[in-house]
């Protein structure tokens, strides 16, 4: 695999346990040796350009009442707050009022898959993220392609 891949969310996520009929899930996934830990600092580590679209994001959010927490921690991946992590996912992501968003970060047979699960609460919630879908894609193929980047640097 030379290139980001759509794929199947892998059947031992712990994702795969939330999942209902009206939740959003996509996952994508490429070549890498890296551990999830490894995987998710690069992903949440944001070029310029998306965290100018998380900027923008916020501002218009806050006036909705949704978080706009963009605020780094110790048990947070770039802004996401960790919910559980193994030698093979982690799982990162948060609840509000509009939806509840997780990212799985996933260690397999050397590719890394980046998987997004959304469970929108009300019409809210499937607006926005019809809204943000474009990005979305676009922020997840980024990531990949540098986690891919790096993996191919170090084996270099």
């Amino acid at each position: 695999m030379t290139k980001v891949v759509e794929t199947e969310l892998p059947s031992n996520s712990l994702l795969t346990d939330r999942i209902n009929k009206s939740d959003f899930i996509d996952s994508y996934a490429v070549q890498s040796n890296l551990s999830p830990r490894e995987a998710a600092e690069i992903i949440t580590d944001f070029p310029s350009w998306a965290r100018l679209l998380v900027r923008i994001r916020n501002s218009v959010v806050s006036k909705f009442g949704l978080s706009s927490d963009t605020s780094e921690g110790p048990n947070k991946t770039g802004f996401f707050p960790i919910e559980s992590e193994s030698n093979q996912e982690l799982i990162a992501g948060f609840n509000d009022k509009h939806l509840d968003f997780r990212i799985s970060v996933m260690s397999k047979d050397g590719r890394v898959f980046l998987s997004t699960w959304v469970h929108p609460h009300n019409l809210g919630g499937k607006i926005y993220l019809k809204t943000i879908l474009p990005f979305h894609v676009l922020i997840v193929r980024n990531a990949l392609a540098r986690v891919q980047s790096l993996n191919l640097s170090r084996n270099t």
